[in-house]
C-alpha cells in the first residue's frame, strides 16, 4: 500500500500518509470521521454542494481540500467518478439509496477501483424497517437502549449532547472500520463497503451496561443506576460558588480516601453500594460540597486518589494544566483546538494545512 512505502521512507507524517479520501459532505459523524483520518495523515479530498449545507465548522473540517460540485450533473458525477477512482477510501453519510441513484453507489465505484473502501454511516442502517426514516441521535440511542438509562428518577430521559451516536456510535465506528478495511487489503488486494450504521455502534457500546444487567450487578434504571448520578460517590456536587465537582469514588478504598480527605462522616462507607441509602447519603455529602468554592476543593483534591475531577466549560479545558502539560489543544489558524488523537510514538498525527483541490487531485492523477 502506498501509505506503508510513504511512512517508511519518511517523507511524511501520520500512520494514514499516504492513504487518499474522499469525502462527500454530510453533516456529524462523516466530518468527524474524515477530521480523524485527516489528523493521522491521510489526505482528504471534500465533495461539497455549492453553499454547503449550512453545518460548516472550522474545526471539524480542518485539513481538507473542498471542492463544490453539483454530483446531480453528468459534469458533477464524472468528477466526482475520476476522484474516487485515484482514492483509497470514500466516506458518505446519505439515506440508503441516494448514492446508488446518482451512479455513485459502491457497486459503480468499486466496479472501476476494486481497491477502493467505501465507508457509509447512517443512523438506522442500509436496511431494515427504518432505514429510510429521517431521525438524528437522540432517536438512534433511543432505539439501543442507552437514552432510557440517562437521567434522574422521575425526570424525562437527558440526551447527553449528541456525543453518544452521532460520534461514539457513528464517527469512531466508521473510522474503526475504515482502518481495518484497509489492513485486510493488505491481504486481499480488494476494498469492501464499511456499513457503520450508529444504532449498531450504540449498541456495541452498551454491551458493558448490557453484561453486567443480565447478571445483576446493575440497575438502569434512572432511580437505581449507579453510573447514571444516582449514587452519591458517582454524581456532581454544587459547590458554594455554584460551580460543581465530579466525584467517580465506585471503589470502596477511593471512596475511604475521599470522605477522609473532606471531613464526611467515615459511617459512610458501609453499605455503600445499597441504593436505599444514597439519596440520604448524598445529602450529607452536597452539604459539605455546598461549603467552599470550586477552587478550594481543586486545591484540596485534585491529583488525590479520590477520583475527583472539577466540572469545567468546553471554554476552560484548554487551560488547565493538565491538558497543557499533555499538549492536548494546539493553536492552528489563529484557533485553540483539540490536537490529533490518539498519540502515535513513530508517526504522529499533526493538523494538516487547508489544500487547494486542484492542486490535490492532479497529484493524486499523476503518482
Amino acid at each position: 500500500m502506498r501509505a506503508v512505502k510513504k511512512v517508511m521512507n519518511g517523507a511524511v507524517k501520520g500512520p494514514l500518509s499516504g492513504v487518499r479520501v474522499v469525502e462527500f459532505a454530510s453533516i456529524g459523524p462523516g466530518p468527524h470521521c474524515a477530521m480523524l483520518l485527516s489528523d493521522l495523515g491521510a489526505e482528504v479530498l471534500r465533495i461539497d454542494k455549492e453553499g454547503g449545507n449550512g453545518w460548516s465548522n472550522a474545526i471539524v473540517d480542518r485539513g481538507r481540500a473542498t471542492t463544490f460540485v453539483d454530483i446531480r450533473t453528468d459534469a458533477g458525477r464524472e468528477f466526482c467518478l475520476e476522484a474516487c477512482n485515484e482514492a483509497d477510501v470514500v466516506i458518505e453519510g446519505f439515506r440508503p439509496g441516494v448514492m446508488e441513484r446518482l451512479g455513485l453507489g459502491p457497486e459503480a465505484l468499486l466496479g472501476r477501483n476494486p481497491r477502493l473502501i467505501y465507508g457509509r454511516v447512517t443512523g438506522w442502517g442500509q436496511e431494515g424497517p427504518l432505514a429510510h426514516t429521517a431521525g438524528h441521535d437522540i432517536n438512534y440511542i433511543a432505539l439501543a437502549g442507552a437514552l432510557d438509562a440517562i437521567g434522574e428518577k422521575g425526570r424525562r430521559a437527558v440526551p447527553p449532547l449528541n456525543l453518544v451516536g452521532d460520534f461514539g456510535g457513528g464517527s469512531m465506528l466508521l473510522a474503526f472500520g475504515i482502518v481495518a478495511a484497509l489492513f485486510e487489503r493488505e491481504q486481499s488486494a480488494l476494498g469492501q463497503v464499511v456499513d457503520a450504521a450508529i444504532v449498531d455502534g450504540v449498541s456495541s457500546l452498551m454491551t458493558f451496561f448490557d453484561g453486567l444487567d443480565k447478571d445483576a450487578r446493575i440497575s438502569l434504571d434512572r432511580g437505581e443506576n449507579m453510573l447514571a448520578g444516582r449514587a452519591p460517590f458517582y454524581r456532581t456536587y454544587y459547590c458554594k460558588d455554584g460551580r460543581e465537582v465530579a466525584i467517580g469514588s465506585i471503589e470502596t478504598k477511593f471512596y475511604k480516601n475521599l470522605l477522609e480527605m473532606i471531613g464526611a462522616p467515615i459511617d459512610l462507607l458501609s453499605a455503600q453500594y445499597d441504593a436505599s441509602n444514597w439519596t440520604e447519603r448524598g445529602e450529607i455529602l452536597g452539604a459539605i460540597f455546598a461549603q467552599r468554592d470550586l477552587a478550594d476543593w481543586v486545591s484540596a483534591l485534585e491529583g488525590k486518589d479520590a477520583c475527583f475531577a472539577p466540572v469545567l466549560a468546553l471554554r476552560e479545558v484548554a487551560e488547565h494544566p493538565h491538558m497543557r502539560a499533555r499538549a492536548g489543544y494546539v493553536l492552528k489558524n489563529g484557533r485553540i483546538q483539540c490536537a490529533p488523537v490518539p498519540r502515535f510514538s513513530r508517526t504522529p498525527g499533526e493538523i494538516q494545512d487547508t489544500k487547494v483541490a486542484d492542486d490535490l487531485l492532479n497529484r493524486w492523477r499523476t503518482s
